[in-house]
């Protein structure tokens, strides 16, 4: 009969035991995204669509191409950083602005099947608004 009683008492404490939470899996666990300004010092290279839109941003230099669209390329004065993000505004000749913002938040980028370290927004002149996502350009070997 003890064998009977214990197992009345561990069946519960084992299937209790199994409700309990569990550790996220690895691709759900939280970054832990950097927030100094040397993290984005570097240039960026973003994309996303449908339909299909590529973005630099290389020191001032703000180049925007979309799929259908004459290429954008403004100047910006340069970041404004804030803890786990930079903005880059600029204005095209006819004064209307181009604003990307990047986002130390990873991002999965279904489309190219990829995981980025950053997400990217683009605020278009039109007012519209991309979405997509955005890693560093890695810096040429020097050789």
């Amino acid at each position: 009969m003890t064998d009977v009683r214990a197992s009345t008492i561990l069946v519960p404490l084992l299937l209790l035991a199994a409700c309990g939470p569990k550790p996220a899996p690895p691709e759900t666990q939280v970054y832990n995204a950097p927030d100094s300004p040397s993290d984005f010092s570097q240039a960026f290279f973003a994309r996303g669509g449908p339909p299909a839109w590529s973005l630099t941003v290389r020191g001032t230099t703000l180049s925007l191409s979309q799929t259908g669209q004459p290429d954008l390329v403004v100047q910006a004065p340069g970041a404004v950083i804030q803890p786990a993000q930079a903005s880059w505004s600029g204005k095209l000749p006819d004064g209307r602005a181009l604003k990307v913002t990047l986002y130390a938040s990873p991002c999965d980028n279904a489309a190219a099947g990829t995981s980025d370290p950053y997400s990217a927004e683009i605020g278009l002149p039109d007012g519209s608004i991309l979405s997509g996502c955005a890693y560093r350009i890695a810096k040429p070997a020097k050789g």
